[in-house]
């Protein structure tokens, strides 16, 4: 069973299940975060749904470098959870099963190539506050309690 963080299902209506990846990114007490202007700004973890005949390992790489224009490495799988919301970007009702890795930031190749989104570091405490969803504030919060990276 995997955990459900924020809101239920609403009962009677239709969830698209979408499956994404997620990254922890930390380095010097600071985790790198996106943060995605519209519909309203959210500070997120980098990273978004897998495509189709993708594997996962490769839709995190593609999805932190679009979002934070970095190249990570070394990523090794610390959970998951699911969510009810809400993408306005799709006008759907999803299920994200969301897959998270801890990663090395290896490198910044530029700014990021997803429109809307801004890389940014912020302190992990900080971060571990401020996420927009629970998901991602437990698992920076799992960051702080192993004291990794």
């Amino acid at each position: 069973m995997i955990r459900r963080f924020g809101e239920p299902p609403e009962p009677g209506r239709r969830y698209v299940r979408r499956p994404g990846v997620y990254a922890l990114l930390p380095r010097r007490g600071r985790l790198l975060l996106t943060l995605q202007e519209a519909p309203g700004p959210d500070l997120q973890l980098p990273g978004g749904g897998i495509e189709p005949g993708e594997a996962p390992i490769t839709a995190l790489h593609r999805e932190v470098f679009e979002e934070t224009g970095w190249l990570v490495a070394k990523p090794l799988r610390v959970g998951a959870f699911r969510r009810f919301a809400y993408m306005p970007e799709y006008d759907l009702w999803a299920e994200k099963l969301c897959t998270i890795y801890i990663a090395r930031p290896l490198r910044r190749l530029g700014p990021p190539v997803e429109p809307g989104h801004s890389a940014l570091w912020m302190d992990t405490h900080a971060a571990a506050k401020a996420l927009g969803n629970a998901g991602d504030r437990h698992f920076a919060e799992q960051v702080l309690r192993h004291a990794v990276g």
